[in-house]
């Protein structure tokens, strides 16, 4: 048991960036324009897939979900960091605290499985195409949607119970941009071993089986294209998945170094870049990624875009 004796916490303090009020403020100027364009470019992208005729498949309805969890990953971490950038830290009641935490774990892990989901549907259509309508209908690409959410929302909620229900005590500062795991898990008051053992657990099924079927999918989509005897053929259907390959290597490329790092240094600077990468910036770049590779987006954004002229 971890600090059972001291007073207990009420309140954090979040320090986010360290550095000058200069430098603070042309970070800030930097994440509220990374912020107002995700917003603006995800909600376009939504906007088209809602609309247009063309984007009604399973994979623009999963490319949907995806990106409003982007906007949900960035929403429950960039106001509250913008807020703490102009100030010297943030004080956040408990409460506050670990709804972050609650949100940021979920929308994090929300994504994965999403990604996974989108691999599987690029598996289906390649691997399989002649079943492809049947397997993948209305009702089973909901079902997996719903499996994600429903699903991750269990991870977490066990998570949050292990981690927070005993409450913290101790020094009240969070050297970090946001609540997180490790920064609370050192103030909980809960048996730490034991949360640690079961959130290593739940990262199996949360974190780890999605990208070994991510993985497992690509081998077989690759060997399937490698198998295709024309090589216009090869091109356009490596052309369906490229996209959903760069944004899976961009997302979990970041979650790992920044997991992969040493607990003590989880306050360093590179650790919080990191995670203003993965929760601000790769909400930006996905729907950009999609956007710049897929032609069925281009031609709906430009029939948009010439009945507004």
């Amino acid at each position: 048991m971890s600090c059972c004796n001291q007073t207990k916490i009420t309140e954090f303090l979040l320090l986010g960036f360290s550095g000058s009020y200069t430098h603070k403020l042309l970070l800030f100027f930097l994440c509220i324009m990374i912020y107002i364009m995700s917003l603006t470019v995800n909600s376009m992208i939504i906007g088209l897939c809602i609309g247009c005729q063309n984007l009604r498949s399973p994979m623009y309805f999963f490319l949907c979900h995806l990106i409003v969890n982007d906007i949900m990953l960035s929403t429950s971490v960039g106001p509250n960091l913008l807020s703490t950038l102009l100030k010297a830290g943030k004080t956040m009641s408990v409460s506050a605290c670990v709804t972050q935490f609650f949100a940021s774990g979920f929308f994090t892990g929300v994504e994965c499985f999403l990604l996974t989901v989108m691999a599987y549907d690029r598996y289906l259509a390649i691997c399989n195409p002649l079943h492809y309508i049947s397997i993948m209908t209305s009702k089973y690409s909901l079902n997996l949607v719903m499996g994600s959410w429903i699903q991750m929302f269990l991870i977490v909620a066990v998570i949050i119970t292990l981690t927070c229900s005993a409450g913290f005590c101790g020094n009240n500062t969070l050297d970090y941009i946001y609540c997180d795991y490790a920064p609370l898990l050192k103030l909980s008051c809960a048996d730490v071993f034991i949360a640690d053992l079961v959130r290593t657990i739940l990262n199996i099924p949360g974190v780890i089986l999605p990208l070994v079927i991510i993985i497992t999918s690509y081998i077989s989509i690759i060997i399937s294209i490698l198998r295709i005897s024309t090589s216009t053929g090869r091109q356009k259907a490596f052309s369906t998945c490229s996209s959903h390959i760069t944004v899976v290597c961009t997302y979990y490329g970041i979650l790992i170094v920044k997991y992969s790092f040493p607990s003590k240094i989880e306050s360093s600077v590179m650790n919080k870049t990191l995670s203003l990468l993965y929760t601000m910036v790769t909400p930006l770049l996905n729907p950009i990624i999609y956007s710049v590779r897929n032609k069925e987006i281009q031609k709906a954004f430009n029939k948009w875009f010439s009945a507004r002229m």
